[in-house]
């Protein structure tokens, strides 16, 4: 009965979200730089952070989450409030990185900090690197889920895919909690969307999958692995696409339009059409993690296939 609750609180903020953004001219009107034509309302992301968090008190007060792993979550009010001022105000890049820098240092401390890295052949203890890699992880998640949201459904359909797929892996009510507060909202930021997401939940979603990845890890060392598997379309899409730019001396800072699947869309593909391919690749991804035993394997796996991906992409609108 929550998760009917949940779906529709997310769903009926959403809505209510919507249309005070019109009314108050909280508009995202397109430049060249968007990948969309139509002026649209900003903001869903609240809809989802509130149910989010509703959803997570309820987990507590019923017993249903353990308090190293709320916590940090909860922490993720601070980054959707900065988020939202962001939205709205635009704040520098310095003070949004210094806030996310507070955000994922805290969130490290309350959940114990990451206790080891293990790469198969050898595994770090060394508490200073293991925790300055997370933190790294932590801010470079946040920033690459805000670039990776971009086109209608694409971060709320990987939020969800992430959600099932974390329930069906390591179980936790938290997870179906995560999916149904984003499923909410997806039903009207599918193509055509209806409202945009904004950072106040694009930021939220990469600092929760941030934090699963860490209080996994420390679980079981090889379940950061299993989690860089299954976020694989979105990493790797943002960090070859910077370092590309970066290669071609661009600004990093500055908006673009180069990311795998904005370019895929620039071929001709639809905005439906790209997220629904991005769900096939994601359920391939969660099968090497199910169904290939050593996870350092269907890491290279997943390496390869994302390479192959890229090349087509590469194909079809060249990397300009």
């Amino acid at each position: 009965m929550i998760y009917l609750f949940l779906f529709l609180l997310s769903f009926t903020l959403t809505y209510l979200i919507k249309n005070y953004a019109i009314k108050r001219s909280l508009i995202d009107i397109p430049n060249d730089r968007s990948s969309h034509t139509l002026p649209t309302p900003h903001g869903g992301g609240i809809a989802i952070a509130i149910t989010w968090f509703v959803g997570l008190v309820y987990l507590y007060i019923n017993h249903q989450i353990e308090q190293n792993l709320f916590y940090p979550l909860m922490l993720g009010m601070i980054i959707s409030a900065v988020s939202y001022i962001d939205d709205l105000f635009e704040l520098s890049a310095r003070i949004r990185l210094l806030a996310q820098t507070f955000i994922a240092i805290s969130g490290l401390y309350l959940l114990g900090g990451l206790h080891s890295l293990n790469f198969g052949i050898f595994v770090i203890e060394n508490q200073i690197f293991t925790n300055l890699f997370a933190l790294f992880l932590i801010v470079w998640f946040i920033n690459l889920y805000n670039f990776l949201d971009g086109i209608d459904g694409y971060a709320g359909s990987e939020a969800i895919f992430l959600a099932l797929a974390g329930f069906l892996l390591f179980g936790g009510t938290h997870f179906l909690v995560f999916a149904f507060a984003v499923s909410g909202f997806l039903v009207w930021n599918w193509q055509r969307a209806k409202i945009f997401m904004g950072d106040v939940g694009s930021t939220l979603l990469g600092y929760n999958i941030a934090i699963f990845t860490i209080y996994y890890a420390n679980q079981e060392s090889t379940d950061l692995w299993a989690w860089v598997i299954l976020f694989g379309l979105f990493w790797f899409d943002a960090t070859l696409t910077l370092f590309r730019r970066y290669k071609n001396g661009e600004k990093l800072s500055q908006a673009h339009k180069k990311h795998a699947y904005q370019r895929v869309v620039q071929s001709g593909w639809s905005h439906s059409k790209t997220v629904k391919y991005s769900i096939l690749v994601n359920m391939i991804l969660l099968g090497f993690v199910y169904f290939i035993s050593n996870i350092f394997v269907a890491f290279i796996v997943t390496l390869v296939l994302l390479y192959m991906i890229m090349m087509f992409i590469d194909k079809k609108k060249a990397f300009m």
